[in-house]
């Protein structure tokens, strides 16, 4: 049975991943990804555009379903050297989480609606993991109109 998740990352290292057919999160840490199976759905919410700007943007900004492949380790150069998961993405753009807050239920109702993304990645329910990939299936067709 697959589940649903949330990465959470900027909206440039979003982009960067799903241009390459990977997910990477908590800063390349390999335990996380281990959590993820093949065939289970991730979402990921972008607070900011680039990493440690404080832009307000606040937007789901890719889904995808995680590849067969076991997390492995990829060299970026610098000596570091992440943990990385393939991914077949299914849509990336730009949804906003404020007007979802009252429909998500690890959001509804809470004052500290961002405290979850503070864990870097997080189980969801699969009603929940919809309504994002709807909304970022919504936001790509508006950018493309």
């Amino acid at each position: 049975m697959s589940r649903h998740w949330i990465g959470i990352a900027s909206a440039d290292h979003v982009r960067r991943g799903a241009g390459e057919g990977f997910m990477q999160v908590c800063h390349g840490k390999g335990g996380p990804l281990k959590r993820t199976a093949p065939g289970d759905f991730i979402a990921y919410y972008s607070p900011s555009r680039i990493m440690g700007v404080k832009d307000g943007l606040q937007s789901f900004t890719a889904c995808g379903v995680i590849c067969d492949r076991a997390p492995y380790q990829f060299d970026v150069g610098g000596g570091f050297v992440p943990f990385r998961r393939d991914v077949d993405w299914i849509a990336t753009g730009e949804a906003k989480i404020v007007p979802m807050l009252q429909m998500l239920s690890f959001t509804a109702g809470k004052s500290n609606w961002g405290q979850p993304f503070r864990y870097g990645l997080f189980a969801i329910p699969a009603l929940d993991y919809a309504l994002i990939e709807q909304a970022i299936r919504q936001s790509a067709t508006q950018a493309a109109a």
